[in-house]
């Protein structure tokens, strides 16, 4: 399960000549820091992606604050790369693999399956002893043009409108991966509005990592998110107890739909793969609309 969607810094040295790397180092607060860490130094061989470029789209009125790119903007990135249909792909971020995490599910919903997130991310790497570049020349300059192409996507999305009608029903089971604080509603240092979508449990994603910034283990990460599923389901009334669960989807929500792939990715780590789904706008897309319903506290 785990090397499935991850790959160590011990691979990645033995492998880094034979895929394409992206560097996806970000900070929300700070647009340009993520661009400035690479230009200090970066993973040899690796070219960046910005969060608010290309993983994310325009943001527009009554969107949140990280749309979903046009997908074949994001193809052509990839192709410019050198990235083939074949291509293994390996996205690293400063650590946490919340940004990486992000560029993994895109790349998924593009219908790309040979792609895998760093664990540890660079902060691994340089622990491990590993090299660093300054290289600044774009990546493209050395490889042809891939034939990267959108096929049938590996991942499911659902919008603020779909949750909304179907808000209470037990068709959905909606966690939130931000930190207890924001998802209680105590304070807000990003959208308009504190709380949370009615209904949601919360999972903050840092909960999928060791102190080390790696993933738990899978059995861990399985063990915990089937005891969520078990233990704070049942206090959603018509909710279901586990992911997969007949008539139900495990929608995986945010602020912006960044940590939430976190969360995602950790449950496929895990190897719970049935009926999950991103909700891309999350938190900052919901409040932005104020005939939807907001919850406080620290009760679904």
């Amino acid at each position: 399960m785990h090397d499935e969607h991850l790959i160590s810094v011990e691979a990645l040295a033995s492998q880094i000549d034979q895929l394409i790397l992206i560097d996806c180092r970000s900070d929300l607060f700070d647009a340009s820091l993520g661009k400035q860490q690479y230009e200090s130094g970066h993973i040899p061989n690796a070219a960046f992606f910005a969060l608010h470029d290309a993983l994310s789209g325009p943001k527009t009125p009554g969107s949140g604050r990280h749309p979903l790119p046009d997908q074949q903007a994001l193809v052509q990135r990839m192709q410019s790369l050198g990235a083939n249909d074949d291509s293994m792909v390996v996205v690293y971020d400063a650590g946490s693999s919340v940004n990486a995490a992000r560029l993994w599910w895109l790349l998924r919903w593009c219908g790309h399956d040979a792609v895998k997130v760093l664990d540890g991310g660079f902060a691994a790497w340089v622990k491990a002893g590993y090299p660093s570049s300054g290289d600044l020349s774009p990546r493209e300059r050395k490889q042809g043009t891939g034939n990267f192409a959108i096929r049938t996507s590996l991942e499911a999305i659902i919008q603020s409108d779909e949750l909304l009608e179907n808000l209470g029903s037990g068709h959905h089971l909606i966690v939130d991966a931000r930190a207890a604080e924001r998802w209680r509603g105590d304070v807000e240092p990003l959208d308009p509005v504190a709380g949370h979508i009615p209904g949601a449990l919360n999972r903050p994603n840092t909960q999928n990592l060791r102190p080390d910034g790696r993933f738990k283990p899978a059995e861990v990460l399985r063990e915990e998110w089937l005891s969520l599923m078990t233990f704070q389901a049942p206090r959603i009334p018509a909710a279901a107890s586990a992911p997969g669960g007949e008539g139900s989807a495990l929608v995986h929500s945010c602020g912006s739909g960044v940590s939430a792939c976190h969360n995602l990715l950790a449950m496929r780590i895990a190897g719970l793969n049935d009926d999950l789904m991103l909700h891309p706008g999350s938190w900052s897309e919901w409040c932005a609309d104020p005939k939807r319903p907001v919850a406080k506290g620290d009760r679904p």
